[in-house]
């Protein structure tokens, strides 16, 4: 009998691929699940359904609690709301958290990079109020209540307080935003001064914050802050460690969690079998976190890491040539060592 039940998502594009390549991977690691496939994204429409989020995928995350999730489409300027979006703000999957950390075999400008991320996932101008005021005159609203400020910032106390993190950084605008920013700058300082004052505290403007990054990244631990600018800094910080295809993503709540891989779809070498499954295979190693298979998650994270470092079972954007398989292949014939 599995042991767990998880919905898997696979998505759309290069997503079927590096999903599939990743569960081979954990189940070789010893995971003991069953898999529930659901559709999301432009897969969904493709096979008849009405809408990128079908209540049944849905229910199935609310009901399972926990997801694995491949990329999924979304169109610029128009089209169907984000998926990631809707799932965030269904499920009230309100902190995203994205470990990044410097690699061996990938190489970057920077060494020493090991920070994370964490992110208010359902505020902030993500929250899509917009209104053409009169023609050719949008506004777009950016939502904070101190409820939302202050559940993430005792998410991301409690998580470094458990990681053994020694700082949190909140990156802000509170020059300028005074009200929104200033209660989220209001709420971390009485987070921590109350509940975990044995974790050092600091503020940062986040454009000066942002300069600060690229000239010395392994100066910072946790980076907290609002939606929209973690979801610009997440990605820079992915950035300085080889890209988005070698860094993981959840999305976790209070009553369910998905982890992902935040790299797009890539449409344009879908089917090739060249795609790197790195960033859902790290992600899954999350997921196993959460669900305390931790020497589960620590052989697959040693497996990877050390094809990395090897540097033989290499895909194409890493600069190799094994196929998105081979490479699931290398990190599982690792797993004995």
């Amino acid at each position: 009998m599995a042991k767990h039940t998880v919905v898997l998502i696979p998505g759309d594009g290069i997503g079927p691929e590096v999903t599939r390549a990743t569960c081979r991977v954990l189940e070789a690691g010893g995971f003991s699940v069953q898999w529930v496939e659901m559709l999301a994204g432009a897969s969904a429409l493709e096979q008849g359904m009405d809408n990128v989020l079908p209540e049944r995928t849905l229910a199935a995350v609310a009901a399972h609690k926990i997801a694995l999730k491949g990329p999924v489409t979304t169109p610029v300027g128009k089209g169907f709301k984000s998926v990631n979006v809707q799932l965030r703000q269904k499920l009230g999957l309100y902190a995203a958290v994205r470990p990044v950390r410097s690699l061996a075999g990938v190489k970057t400008r920077y060494e020493g990079i090991d920070m994370v991320i964490v992110r208010e996932n359902t505020e902030g101008l993500y929250s899509g109020i917009e209104n053409e005021v009169v023609p050719g005159v949008v506004t777009s609203m950016k939502v904070a209540s101190r409820a939302a400020c202050t559940r993430i910032a005792r998410y991301a106390f409690r998580y470094a307080t458990r990681r053994h993190r020694k700082t949190i950084t909140v990156f802000h605008k509170a020059n300028i935003m005074k009200m929104s920013d200033g209660l989220f700058l209001d709420c971390a300082r009485q987070i921590h001064e109350e509940e975990y004052p044995n974790i050092e505290y600091l503020e940062l403007i986040i454009d000066a914050g942002c300069m600060k990054l690229v000239q010395n990244p392994d100066r910072f631990d946790v980076l907290l802050m609002e939606n929209l600018y973690g979801d610009l800094v997440s990605d820079l910080c992915a950035g300085l460690v080889g890209g988005l295809g070698v860094v993981p993503g959840s999305n976790i709540g209070d009553d369910a969690a998905i982890f992902e891989a935040v790299h797009g779809s890539a449409p344009d070498i879908a089917g090739k079998g060249i795609a790197n499954p790195l960033a859902l295979i790290m992600s899954g190693v999350m997921m196993l976190n959460h669900l305390h298979e931790t020497q589960i998650a620590d052989k697959i994270k040693r497996s990877y890491d050390a094809v990395l470092a090897e540097g033989k079972h290499l895909t194409p954007d890493l600069g190799g040539s094994t196929s998105t398989d081979g490479f699931a292949d290398a990190i599982i014939a690792g797993l004995g060592r």
